[in-house]
């Protein structure tokens, strides 16, 4: 067996065990008895060590150390090479780091539904704390120089920093806040068929059908229900969505399946030679996953949602297929009524509900807020106050409760401190490689105006989804757009779209 094959043998098993992990918390997340967190969490714990000792042995590094030299292909050297540096990452962690932050993770998790079902944020003051404090500590073991909050950002969208995050948001608060105010000027009342009664067993079946029209492979997926939306794969063949249903708001179910089902098209699709490799395999942050970043994967996500998903020659060509399973709650509402409707611009309390126009307004609010917990700045019991500041600041709304407010989110009970400013970076990226599909493939633009998505899926395919890992996000979006993250396609897409919608 030559160096290299012990290599992908080793990472190979490690990708094994983080599959495992993952199927442990799909299962904590879908149908695991309310009291077992604690046990749960010591079991993430127990894979997350076993797969932390695999990939900072002496055996691995000496592996890399021979195979290197000796690398037959550009692709083999960038594998060896992504390797060799998440090895030499994970052994600047200290002893029991990783460890402490997978077992935390149930058990705030736990904390964060009890504190949501009494709408009381003092309930999870104390894991939040905890998780600050190991994320504190994560940030320092990888180093930083200007800012804590550089490490962590960086740990989920590799080269970016605090500074261009904020320059970015920055640039998007510009471009949006005047779009938006002269939107909420008109008045236009939210439609009266978003807030109809739609069964759940007919939010399902609608979910199921969409996800497939989009390219959603159920032979290697399925669908379930889960407090929070979200996807998570056990290798490209076993690749699983969630949503989250309300009788009375059926948009929530239809357009959270369609954005999980983008991201689940990046984890299918991936090329099968790099299954169980270091192009499918987070070694530093131990997960399973496929999406070089979590920007590059939320970009997935929000073009299926919203710039395939919202589009109206997308409804041209399915609306009588909603209509099958929704037609009580939207009689009398033609096709041009309802893509209005599910684009109707209304600032939100809540991220999930947000509009296209406002949802980076709540990232914005979320960076701030982490950003100042990482530093110190920022109590953890001081959260809910801040939030509402920032919420009248950027939307101009009054939180009424935590349970809308601060404790909307699942995502710092999971330790994904430094994960939200990815959201937007997805945006940034859809708008780019839709305009990029667009140029550089005559058949994308007439498909997609008859409502078919599928040459765009191809091309997707092909310069996104297929590399895995493979390229870090700056090279990939350079690849297949020619530029690195620019705001401006999306801006622009933006500005464009709501103009024409309200008649601005």
């Amino acid at each position: 067996m030559t160096a290299y094959d012990r290599v992908r043998r080793t990472v190979g098993e490690i990708n094994d065990l983080l599959c495992t992990l993952n199927l442990a918390t799909w299962d904590a997340r879908v149908q695991m008895p309310a009291r077992g967190g604690a046990a749960r969490g010591r079991q993430l714990a127990t894979l997350a060590g076993v797969a932390r000792e695999r990939a900072t042995s002496n055996e691995l590094a000496s592996a890399v150390d021979e195979a290197l030299p000796l690398a037959e292909n550009e692709d083999e050297r960038a594998e060896l090479q992504r390797v060799r540096d998440a090895v030499a990452t994970l052994r600047r962690l200290p002893d029991g780091l990783v460890d402490a932050i997978a077992g935390h993770r149930a058990t705030a998790q736990d904390a964060w539904e009890a504190a949501k079902a009494a709408n009381d944020f003092a309930v999870f003051v104390p894991a939040l704390r905890e998780t600050l404090r190991l994320q504190r500590a994560f940030a320092d073991a990888l180093g930083w120089e200007e800012h804590p909050y550089d490490a962590l950002v960086a740990h989920y969208e590799p080269g970016m920093t605090t500074a261009r995050v904020r320059a970015l948001l920055s640039r998007l608060r510009e471009g949006l806040l005047p779009l938006l105010d002269a939107i909420v000027a008109k008045g236009v009342p939210e439609p009266e068929f978003r807030r109809k009664e739609v069964g759940v067993e007919a939010q399902r079946v609608a979910a199921l059908h969409f996800a497939r029209i989009v390219g959603y492979d159920l032979d290697r997926g399925r669908l379930d229900a889960s407090a929070h939306p979200f996807e998570i794969s056990f290798t490209r063949d076993d690749v699983r969505i969630t949503t989250r249903y309300r009788t009375d708001y059926f948009p929530m179910s239809l357009f959270g399946t369609l954005h999980e089902a983008g991201h689940a098209l990046y984890e299918q699709g991936v090329d099968p030679r790099w299954v169980r490799t270091a192009f499918t395999t987070d070694i530093v942050g131990l997960y399973a996953v496929a999406g070089t970043s979590y920007g590059a994967h939320e970009s997935q996500s929000r073009l299926i949602e919203n710039q395939l998903g919202r589009s109206a020659p997308f409804w041209d060509a399915h609306y009588a297929e909603l209509l099958a399973t929704h037609g009580d709650a939207l009689d009398g509402v033609d096709v041009n009524a309802f893509v209005r409707g599910i684009n109707h611009v209304a600032p939100s309390p809540t991220r999930v509900e947000a509009d296209e126009l406002t949802y980076d307004l709540h990232i914005m609010l979320r960076v701030e807020i982490e950003a100042a917990l990482l530093d110190g700045t920022l109590a953890a019991e001081d959260v809910p106050k801040a939030w509402a500041e920032k919420t009248e600041e950027l939307l101009g709304l009054e939180v009424t409760d935590d349970r809308s407010g601060a404790l909307q989110d699942i995502h710092w009970s999971a330790g994904l401190v430094g994960a939200f400013p990815t959201y937007t970076f997805g945006n940034v990226m859809s708008a780019q490689w839709m305009a990029a599909a667009r140029e550089r493939d005559p058949a994308v633009a007439p498909a997609l105006e008859r409502g078919d998505s599928g040459p765009l899926r191809a091309w997707l395919h092909e310069n996104v989804h297929r590399h895995g890992r493979r390229y870090l996000p700056d090279e990939l979006l350079g690849r297949a757009t020619g530029s690195g993250l620019d705001p401006e396609p999306y801006l622009a897409y933006l500005r464009e779209k709501y103009t024409r919608l309200y008649a601005l």
